[in-house]
């Protein structure tokens, strides 16, 4: 049973006609856009939509989704994957190196709807180290402030080039491991204070509602 696949056409019943769309990054979010591009061709939907990625904008492209930009529209929905999710709703993102404009189009719709699998919930953020985009020169001394916050930062390397994984946005990505996150808002305002940090991964109080997949069936936690 593909949980991914099965959440992902799920939430395309949350797209209504007119509407500008956020599409997001990942693996679950590929099933929600090819499931989305099959809406918008059968039932003839006037729908925008606004990559968050490269891979988003070439999935979309092909699959012939009428694509925008935040210059030009407002997001009235964004449907984004999550590495972890905790019971607040609070999320870890950044497993694609995409985090930074997922969390520009995220925050900046109406409705931001998250889309798992049962698999990403966990108690408490933190088992998935949180991604953090760099200013290449600014890595050394960005990873010693890390340290200093009680992180375990490692350099992201890619795994069909040589080096580091470089963003879509031309930066490193530290992927920075932390003993416990309890506090998620503070510690997302805290990376992002750090002179170098163009971004990370935490992404606090943003999800209005979480899709759920399990063998079980379907689940939706909303944000109270």
């Amino acid at each position: 049973m593909n949980l991914k696949k099965i959440v992902g056409y799920e939430a395309v019943k949350w797209v209504k006609d007119g509407d500008v769309v956020g599409l997001g990054t990942g693996s679950t979010t590929h099933y929600f856009i090819e499931k989305l591009a099959e809406k918008i061709k059968n039932e003839e939907l006037e729908v925008l939509g606004i990559p968050t990625s490269y891979q988003s904008l070439y999935l979309a492209s092909d699959s012939g989704i009428p694509l925008t930009t935040l210059e030009e529209h407002d997001v009235n929905l964004a449907v984004d994957g999550a590495d972890e999710v905790d019971p607040q709703l609070n999320l870890i993102k950044g497993g694609g190196a995409a985090h930074t404009l997922e969390k520009i189009v995220d925050q900046s719709a109406d409705k931001f709807v998250v889309i798992v699998d049962d698999s990403k919930m966990v108690d408490e953020l933190g088992k998935f180290p949180v991604p953090v985009e760099v200013i290449p020169l600014a890595l050394r001394v960005v990873k010693k402030q890390l340290v200093n916050m009680g992180g375990q930062p490692d350099l992201r390397m890619a795994e069909r080039k040589d080096g580091p994984v470089i963003t879509d946005n031309g930066n490193f990505v530290i992927d920075v491991k932390f003993d416990n996150i309890s506090e998620p808002k503070e510690l997302e305002v805290m990376l992002n204070s750090i002179p170098g940090v163009v971004e990370n991964g935490v992404f606090a109080g943003l999800a209005n509602e979480v899709l759920v997949a399990t063998i079980q069936g379907l689940n939706v936690l909303k944000r109270v």
